[in-house]
């Protein structure tokens, strides 16, 4: 099967890549294995959080490649900033953790594709390439234990209690689900942070739940239908 073409190239017709990884080996041999191809370049790299935003403001890459372990910070954070910064930017995770336990947290926090960097390089390309032509690139483990998930029947409960928040209680709400606290919350709402904690008192009032653990578990449990 021939790789899925380039989604959005640059002008170029190259798609330009930043490599975020706090191993410099990790990224001299991915670099050294993108810039073999033809359509793929690397315009920069980084090895933690402060420099990837940087660089990837610099630059404005087609893809980014992160690793969870990073430099005095968590890839899962740099996701999250620059989903809300870049929405539509392709991000690819490339870790060594076990895909079972953080795939689904990865994508829910804006990523488009996890792979293990035990894989063949092969399995790696064809990663990028998937992820470039803005499709989800999974195991197909993976793909198959989320399609279920999604495919389970609706908690018509949980959507009922939804439906009566308001538009702002729906979006902290979702903001919880990715796992931002209440500051980055009150800094993407453009709020104060005991504006953020009374709807959050607000929330489990309403939705009937007893502590900020709870309400974490309801976000996270109940994602598919705050997305819908």
């Amino acid at each position: 099967m021939n790789p899925p073409r380039l989604h959005r190239p640059s002008k170029t017709g190259v798609a330009r890549i930043v490599i975020v990884d706090d191993h410099p080996m990790v990224r001299e041999r991915l670099q050294e294995v993108i810039q073999g191809q033809p359509d793929l370049e690397v315009c920069g790299e980084a090895e933690d959080r402060h420099q990837a935003m940087a660089v990837i403001q610099a630059e404005r890459p087609d893809l980014v490649i992160i690793d969870l372990s990073l430099k005095n910070s968590h890839g899962l954070d740099l996701i999250k900033d620059l989903h809300v910064s870049a929405p539509d930017l392709a991000i690819l995770v490339v870790s060594m953790h076990d895909e079972s336990l953080h795939a689904e947290r990865v994508i829910r926090a804006g990523a488009r594709g996890y792979i293990t960097k035990q894989e063949a390089t092969r399995n790696i390309m064809l990663a990028i390439r998937t992820v470039l032509a803005g499709e989800v690139y999974l195991s197909e483990k993976t793909a198959r234990r989320l399609a279920s998930r999604v495919a389970r029947k609706p908690d018509t409960a949980a959507i009922s209690l939804l439906s009566t928040l308001s538009d702002r209680e729906l979006r902290v709400i979702e903001f919880i689900g990715q796992g931002f606290n209440t500051r980055r919350i009150a800094e993407l709402l453009k709020v104060g942070v005991p504006t953020v904690e009374t709807y959050r008192a607000r929330l489990k009032e309403k939705l009937c739940l007893r502590d900020a653990s709870e309400l974490l578990q309801f976000a996270i449990r109940h994602a598919g239908a705050l997305e819908r």
